[in-house]
C-alpha cells in the first residue's frame, strides 16, 4: 500500500481544529490514562494501525500495563478494568457505533459528571476522526515509528 496524501503535511489548515481539541483534552478532568485506553479501544474497533501503535505507547508511558492492553478487546470478560473504565469503554463503543442506548447513558452517568461525559464524548469523536484520516490516507512507513509524546 502506498501513501495517498500526506495529510499531516498537506492538511495543516484542516487539522488545526483537531489539534485544538487535543490541547483542550490534555486539560480535561478525564485522566490521561483513561483517555489513552479509550483511544486504543476505538482504534481497535476501527482497525487503525498508526493509532494503535501511538496509543499503546502513550498508554504505557502513562502507566498502563501490557496485560490490560492485550485484554482490552475482551474488557467485558476480564477483571482488569474498574467500573469507571468499563462505563467509559461501553460509552466509547456505543458512540463509535452511533448507537447509544439509554441503558449505556445511565451506566456512564454513575461515574462521570455532565462535563466529564462531554469531554469523554469528545475523546471518542476525536479519535474516530483521527482513525478515519489515517485509514483514508495511510502512511504504512509511519506505523511503528511513533515515540511517546511525539505530538505534544
Amino acid at each position: 500500500m502506498e501513501q495517498r496524501i500526506n495529510f499531516m503535511e498537506k492538511g495543516q489548515g484542516a487539522l488545526k481544529t483537531l489539534f485544538g481539541m487535543g490541547a483542550y483534552l490534555k486539560k480535561s478532568p478525564i485522566e490521561a490514562k483513561l483517555q489513552h485506553l479509550v483511544e486504543f479501544r476505538v482504534s481497535q474497533i476501527n482497525g487503525c494501525a498508526f493509532c494503535l501503535d501511538m496509543h499503546s505507547k502513550d498508554a504505557r508511558a502513562h502507566g498502563e500495563t501490557e496485560q490490560r492492553l492485550y485484554a482490552l478487546a475482551a474488557w467485558r470478560e476480564t477483571p482488569f478494568f474498574s467500573d469507571r473504565e468499563r462505563a467509559a469503554l461501553a460509552w466509547a463503543e456505543a458512540v463509535t457505533a452511533c448507537n447509544v442506548p439509554d441503558e449505556t447513558f445511565k451506566r456512564v452517568k454513575v461515574f462521570f459528571t455532565d462535563e466529564e461525559l462531554i469531554d469523554l464524548t469528545l475523546v471518542v469523536s476525536s479519535i474516530n476522526t483521527w482513525n478515519r484520516f489515517n485509514i483514508a490516507f495511510p502512511n504504512p512507513a509511519a506505523v511503528g515509528t511513533y515515540q511517546p509524546g511525539q505530538f505534544g
